[in-house]
């Protein structure tokens, strides 16, 4: 029979999807991500933050496969999957989007969705259906047979979300998706996030400098600063952080 520090130690391990441990990655010398560790809960929306040239990315492309790093671990559902090829960790199920946004413009919006539902599949119809969901969810499905060099800059944004969200991912890795936004186009993904969360139980890491944005989303933010993990905690006790005012929001502590 388990021992109740046994159970809990499982449960604990059940509930987290992603765990950082210790990571690193130089480029040429420069330590972009020093020894950074970091936890997502199954089902909730957690932000990354911290200044230009913090590491935030770097550590992104990490977690998505597109850097291996030089130390530590990765695992994402209990398996280990630090450097594992991109496409073999979508296939395990993390989403991703980028900073700068390339649909391919001479493909439709629902195209464009489409190329996210083959993740895995050759089969048309199903990716169509992943594709109508991920639209649908962002309220794109009128545009669907819209041109994507149509689009304008909040709708190019959306539609990189829906791609990466048609890949039916566990975890959803948004990278700065909101930057150039209106406050009013903010609060709109802002609605759609939580509702790809709670309807769907999509679990969010996103990189924001957006701080309306990660005020409304996040449970819980990291901020990262010149490659290190500084603080982690709720919102109100990261914005009181005087390390956090001094190194991100601008103001020296007391």
């Amino acid at each position: 029979m388990s021992t109740p520090e046994a159970q809990a130690t499982a449960q604990a391990a059940s509930s987290t999807l992603l765990d950082v441990s210790g990571v690193s990655k130089s480029f040429r010398g420069l330590r972009a991500v020093s020894r950074a560790s970091l936890e997502v809960g199954r089902g909730e929306i957690v932000a990354l933050i911290g200044p230009n040239g913090a590491g935030k990315t770097t550590l992104f492309n990490l977690i998505a496969g597109a850097l291996a790093p030089d130390e530590g671990s990765i695992r994402f559902q209990g398996a280990e999957i630090a450097g594992q090829r991109a496409d073999r960790v979508c296939a395990a199920g993390v989403g991703r989007t980028f900073q700068i946004v390339k649909p391919f413009t001479d493909m439709t919006v629902l195209e464009n969705a489409m190329v996210g539902g083959f993740r895995g599949t050759s089969d048309r119809r199903v990716a169509r259906q992943r594709a109508e969901r991920a639209l649908r969810s962002l309220e794109m499905w009128p545009q669907r047979e819209r041109p994507a060099s149509a689009l304008t800059l909040p709708d190019r944004k959306r539609l990189e979300v829906a791609r990466a969200l048609a890949t039916e991912p566990a975890l959803l890795l948004l990278d700065e998706v909101m930057a150039g936004l209106r406050p009013t186009e903010t609060d709109q993904m802002v609605a759609a996030f939580r509702r790809l969360n709670a309807e769907q139980g999509v679990t969010i890491l996103l990189i924001e400098h957006v701080m309306r944005a990660v005020m409304a989303l996040a449970q819980r933010i990291h901020v990262l600063h010149h490659g290190e993990i500084i603080a982690v905690g709720t919102p109100l006790q990261v914005t009181s952080d005087p390390r956090v005012l001094e190194c991100y929001l601008g103001a020296a502590p007391a």
